[in-house]
């Protein structure tokens, strides 16, 4: 199988590969190679030819909440732990009703596909049913992903709690149901953060992530009030990072942990050593006033970098708004610190979202030889694109387009289309 068309992917940071009227040719999934000139002996009938068209490796979004989605937009002039209770757990409760879970969670799975994020690490609810209908739903959609059923066991409402035996239990059965029941879409061990999982849960959530061997998702260091409480609980402690670290949760098992902010020098280092990766969630932590992560510190250090548009804190799943505003917000730190650290470029924020992010996947968002076949098909003709270099056209894009420019979607070189659940949600 070949695409014809305007090549464009980062195989590094530093700049972007382009190749206009380029040739991608994919075998059983993977990229074979990416060529200027049509191979000899390749029939016509072997090349779909998307014209003028930008082909782009699929988005990566390491950090959602699938249950938050009907509350996008909501509650956007609070501070974290305030909007948690006034609307997070109230809406995430409602998952105990399977029937309301498929309702938001086919609109979920269709606004990934819509947006072309064709790999995401998400959080479900505390409910297990409702988190493998999220499963199935992604695994029918043919797209890739990270579910987790949440871990909650203190510090929430009565209405929104576990007990430990039960966020225990239910979290092994709900990776009993998954494991290896496909190999685009896997669980993750979910304990929402240290606030609301006493050590009991974090260090049983770790030895489930060890006996199934699967990987790690939390919250880390996202918010003044909320460090503050960690350490009213975990006094013993250093720092946040350094809790997780005592019960298993950092790095033991591949890891991200979401937002990143208010690290210490230490923790930056701990991460680097463990491998943990911090996830960008420049929406978020602009809508609900948290900070901004130090993502050239941590790029400079060596450390494991991702981004997440982190619905319903961020209120915008499209990763190319992802990829802008964590420009601009490195361009503020850029000026804030006299020029003394250097804003992210294009191709740098570019790369975040698409093969620094599918690192955490493999060899994903790349057209490197060997990497698994996402691909985008984006027709940027209503944003002008005469005299514009290939380059500037994936700016421009990134920049000012939006999903209604992505008209193909491919995983592991499969053409995906419009997700449609009626048999699913009816049975």
């Amino acid at each position: 199988m070949f695409l014809k068309g305007n090549i464009a992917y980062t195989p590094s940071p530093e700049k972007f590969e382009v190749i206009e009227s380029g040739y991608l040719e994919i075998v059983d999934g993977l990229v074979k190679g990416v060529y200027k000139e049509k191979p000899a002996g390749v029939n016509d009938a072997d090349v779909t030819d998307v014209g003028d068209q930008l082909i782009i490796p699929g988005f990566v979004d390491l950090h959602l909440h699938a249950p938050q989605y009907a509350n996008v937009g909501l509650g956007m002039d609070m501070e974290l732990m305030p909007w948690l209770n006034t609307y997070t757990f109230p809406e995430e409760a409602k998952y105990k009703d399977v029937s309301y879970a498929d309702k938001v969670y086919s609109q979920v799975v269709k606004s990934l596909w819509k947006n072309g994020t064709t790999r995401s690490v998400i959080f479900g609810s505390i409910h297990r049913e409702s988190t493998n209908r999220l499963i199935d739903m992604m695994i029918e959609a043919g797209l890739s992903a990270y579910v987790g059923k949440v871990n909650i066991d203190r510090n929430a409402p009565d209405f929104y709690m576990e007990t430990l035996e039960e966020s225990l239990s239910e979290t092994e059965q709900f990776l009993k149901d998954n494991v290896g029941k496909s190999d685009l879409v896997k669980p993750i061990v979910t304990p929402r953060f240290v606030p609301t999982c006493t050590e009991e849960l974090m260090r049983g959530s770790a030895e489930l992530a060890k006996k199934y061997d699967v990987p790690v998702q939390s919250h880390l260091s996202e918010n003044l009030d909320e460090m503050a409480f960690v350490k009213e609980l975990h006094p013993e402690f250093e720092s946040y990072g350094y809790v997780y670290d005592e019960f298993g949760l950092f790095g033991q098992q591949e890891t991200l942990m979401a937002h990143s902010i208010h690290l210490t020098e230490n923790e930056i280092q701990l991460m680097k050593e463990r491998g943990v990766w911090a996830v960008h969630c420049a929406h978020s932590n602009a809508n609900l006033g948290s900070g901004i992560m130090p993502i050239r510190q941590l790029l400079d250090n060596g450390n494991k970098v991702g981004l997440g548009s982190d619905v319903s804190g961020g209120h915008m799943m499209f990763m190319p708004a992802n990829i802008t505003l964590s420009i601009q917000l490195s361009r503020l730190v850029w000026q804030e610190t006299n020029h003394e650290q250097d804003a992210l470029s294009t191709s740098e924020a570019f790369y975040l979202a698409t093969k620094g992010g599918g690192k955490f996947f493999g060899k994903v968002g790349s057209f490197e030889e060997g990497y698994e076949a996402d691909v985008l098909v984006i027709n940027d003709d209503n944003l002008g694109v005469d005299g514009l270099s290939l380059q500037e056209r994936v700016q421009r894009f990134i920049y000012v387009g939006d999903d209604r420019n992505v008209v193909s979607r491919y995983v592991r070189g499969e053409l995906l289309e419009e997700p449609s659940f009626d048999k699913l949600v009816s049975s």
